[in-house]
């Protein structure tokens, strides 16, 4: 990290320890503040909200200038990456809609072109950056191949995830030209977000957690070093963070072999394995249970305190081990902000 650096959060990624950690939420910019709704009314789509530049940037300024988080994350959405392939994406009520790819030719019909429809969101980093302050950080991202595709393939969101994990079994050479074809795209997209300004980036991977070790080893860790590998060929001072969600026991693998520099970890990793087994390997950022800042109070109060306490000590990001939930009070992630001002209590 170079030296001299203002942002709090990527001091503390180069190895200072500051006397508050930095913080930031995931879906910090949504459903659950008032001004957001007024702002997306004024798109006549989701997809249009998130390729608005104007809107955008507003959207990604709103959490920041209300809570004073450490880092605002660019507003946009991991399915931008297929509609830029060539995919039909839409968002109804129930979510993401996307024209199912098939297994045999399914690959043949999309078409990696200049991806010049991911141009506004690159214009929504560049404005971002000139509306933040100097001390606050700006967070690109993308979804990672393997959940991306878990979305290509089944057309939406899944419980079972029986179209892509078939195809994955039955057809993996075939499987894998998706998988990288989804992973070049992704590195011309995040190397087009810091470009534009994005001082880190971060690989959601949602669905990580319903593979077994062989396939996980396959569609989360290969295809994440791949990408890793070249975003450090050509921004080596960018740091990476990789959300394997759900991962359990393979997050020390992916923390060891996936090329990342920090790790985002959900609400079920106890903290003594975050601290003995990832920290010493990698930065941690989590991973308070959204819940608890849904019902704010005495238990928000405890579980900030102990996560503090546990992993103060080495490199650390204070997030959510998941997303903002929609209905979650503002007024309790204002709480958060002033519990991470305070000085962390001892073990």
């Amino acid at each position: 990290m170079p030296g001299g650096q203002s942002k709090p959060l990527l001091r503390a990624l180069g190895g200072e320890k500051p006397e508050r950690p930095p913080w930031w939420l995931m879906r910090q910019a949504g459903r659950y503040l008032p001004e957001y709704h007024a702002l997306r009314a004024q798109a006549p789509s989701f997809v249009d909200f998130c390729l608005n530049p104007l809107l955008a940037t507003e959207a990604t300024l709103q959490p920041v200038r209300r809570f004073g988080m450490d880092a605002a994350i660019v507003f946009a959405d991991i399915l931008l990456v297929p509609r830029a392939l060539g995919q039909r994406v839409t968002f109804g009520e129930d979510g993401p809609l996307l024209e199912a790819i098939e297994e045999s030719g399914g690959v043949a019909g999309l078409h990696q072109r200049d991806l010049s429809g991911l141009a506004p969101v690159y214009e929504t980093v560049r404005r971002s950056r000139t509306e933040l302050s100097p001390e606050i950080a700006l967070i690109g991202f993308a979804g990672s191949p393997w959940t991306v595709a878990t979305y290509m393939v089944e057309g939406g969101a899944s419980r079972d995830f029986l179209r892509v994990k078939a195809w994955a079994y039955r057809d993996p050479s075939g499987f894998t030209a998706l998988i990288e074809l989804i992973a070049d795209a992704t590195v011309l997209y995040l190397s087009g977000q810091i470009v534009a300004g994005a001082d880190v980036v971060q690989l959601f991977d949602s669905w990580a957690g319903i593979l077994s070790e062989s396939g996980f080893e396959r569609w989360v860790i290969a295809p994440t070093r791949r990408i890793t590998a070249a975003l450090k060929q050509a921004f080596p001072t960018v740091p990476v963070i990789g959300f394997p969600r759900g991962a359990g026991l393979f997050y020390e693998r992916y923390a060891a072999e996936s090329g990342v520099d920090v790790v985002g970890i959900d609400s079920a990793v106890p903290l003594s394995f975050a601290r003995e087994r990832l920290q010493g390997c990698v930065a941690v950022q989590g991973n308070l249970d959204p819940v608890a800042l849904l019902v704010g109070g005495a238990a928000l109060q405890q579980e900030v305190q102990q996560i503090r306490a546990a992993l103060a000590d080495g490199p650390f990001i204070f997030n959510l081990g998941h997303g903002v939930l929609p209905q979650t009070p503002p007024e309790h992630v204002a709480q958060l902000a002033k519990l991470l001002a305070e000085p962390v209590a001892p073990a």
